[in-house]
């Protein structure tokens, strides 16, 4: 999906501000605080619409670990709103796989339980219902397509864990968009084949 409507003039200043932010600037980050709140909601939302409505874990309390993390202890140099973006995505990945780790639900193999072209192509879309048991093996198989491929490995954290479309993945980074279309295709048949139980299947050729 792409970014929200609602982004409006913000969305131009983003950039800007985070960079001012970067250089101490406490008045940015108290003008950055509420939109990139309602930016990180979108994505926790997103993610958590499969799990249980009486889960310890809402969207509430991801977005505050999400905020926490994006914004708190470490100082990030920002360069762009696409660093940003990208920078999000990863960190939610991160939080959501270890909540799955923590569950203590997933087993050798993956624990999927439908591994096809559907489900890859889920992973994608607004209401995924990914359950936590299949976020680590989600996660490994992403890990296997990095160690080979970085970059497609890029392009799917971005579209699952950042909720972007395949005109915003390729403004962040920063090659053409029918080269998005060309890595996604690539990507989707490498992790339906890393997704397979106790796959050692090679990776697809570009």
């Amino acid at each position: 999906m792409p970014f929200p409507d609602t982004r409006g003039p913000f969305e131009e200043q983003l950039s800007e501000l985070l960079q001012a932010w970067s250089r101490g600037d406490e008045t940015a980050l108290h003008q950055l605080t509420p939109h990139v709140y309602a930016e990180l909601y979108r994505l926790a939302r997103l993610r958590m619409l499969g799990e249980r409505k009486n889960h310890m874990l809402q969207p509430s309390a991801l977005v505050n670990e999400l905020f926490v993390r994006l914004m708190g202890s470490a100082r990030i140099d920002w360069v762009n709103r696409n660093q940003f973006y990208a920078v999000s995505a990863r960190i939610m990945r991160q939080i959501l796989t270890d909540l799955a780790r923590t569950n203590g639900r997933q087993k050798r193999g993956g624990g999927l339980r439908t591994v096809d072209a559907a489900f890859i192509d889920g992973l994608t879309e607004a209401s995924p219902a990914i359950a936590r048991e299949d976020l680590l093996a989600i996660d490994s198989a992403l890990d296997r397509l990095e160690s080979v491929d970085p970059r497609r490995a890029k392009v799917v954290e971005l579209r699952f864990y950042g909720g972007l479309d395949n005109s915003d993945i390729a403004a962040v980074l920063g090659v053409s968009e029918p080269t998005i279309v060309r890595d996604w295709r690539i990507a989707r048949a490498s992790l339906l084949a890393f997704l397979q139980p106790e796959s050692q299947a090679p990776i697809s050729g570009a």
